[in-house]
């Protein structure tokens, strides 16, 4: 499906029936990421996918990119879907988002699950390192990325023995444009330190991470939830950044448990 708004082209799935449950995908990656959580839930749930601006079958604009204008994409999608509120999950890029998000529209948040994500802005280092990633995708493309990404995003053990993972991922990441990539890139190097943000928080939220997270890592998971007020935290075994496709079954479990816990 897709629908004009905010003057480009976002392209969704919207799937099922009953308490709607937002999904927003990581970088450099687009909604096919969620398709084990879609199809475990939209039998009981409506699950919303969408492709971010600059990803999948989303326009891509050549132009400044930011989170809050990510924020207000969704916005606007759910209005179109005459969504009045969600439950939202976000992974990595996703969980940025949604922070955002919450920021400027926290009565549409039902709950939140943040996942392999973090609350700190980037260092100097992590900004020097994303202006690179994107002369990179400019001179190499999408397909330099992807190496570069790989290895950040899924465990050793995945991409040793789980061939179909690995091509998977690197099919998203290639699928994308370079004006995507690079706005992406410059929107996070530019987001905020959202630390002191998080006891603001009051709705409920549970923080999953992998174990072999290296990019987002434990301890960040672990600062997030002694922040939110009343967060849960749970940690995945055998799952680095991408834990919803290392691990579907537990991710999918641990959304399913912690929506169950919602108040109608």
């Amino acid at each position: 499906m897709q629908a004009t708004l905010n003057g480009i082209t976002l392209a969704y799935n919207d799937t099922g029936t009953g308490l709607p449950i937002v999904f927003l995908h990581a970088f450099p990656l687009n909604r096919t990421m969620w398709a084990e959580q879609e199809a475990a839930l939209s039998s009981r749930h409506r699950v919303i996918t969408i492709d971010l601006r600059g990803h999948g079958e989303s326009d891509a604009p050549l132009w400044h990119y930011s989170l809050d204008q990510a924020a207000d994409d969704v916005h606007a999608l759910l209005n179109h879907l005459s969504i009045r509120q969600a439950l939202f999950v976000g992974l990595s890029m996703g969980g940025y988002i949604l922070l955002a998000f919450y920021r400027i529209y926290a009565n549409q948040v039902k709950g939140m699950v943040l996942a392999d994500t973090k609350a700190q802005a980037d260092t100097p280092e992590g900004k020097a390192g994303r202006f690179q990633m994107a002369q990179i995708a400019y001179k190499q493309g999408p397909s330099a990325i992807a190496d570069i990404m790989l290895p950040k995003l899924l465990s050793p053990a995945t991409i040793q023995s789980r061939p179909e993972i690995v091509q998977r991922v690197r099919a998203m990441i290639e699928g994308n444009q370079i004006s995507g990539i690079a706005g992406d890139l410059m929107a996070m190097a530019e987001r905020p330190d959202s630390v002191p943000f998080l006891k603001q928080i009051s709705c409920p939220t549970q923080i999953i991470v992998g174990e072999l997270d290296h990019a987002t890592p434990p301890a960040d998971a672990k600062l997030m939830a002694e922040q939110i007020p009343n967060a849960k935290l749970a940690i995945i075994p055998n799952a680095a950044h991408l834990a919803n496709l290392e691990q579907p079954e537990a991710f999918t479990r641990l959304i399913a448990e912690f929506q169950s816990g919602l108040k109608n």
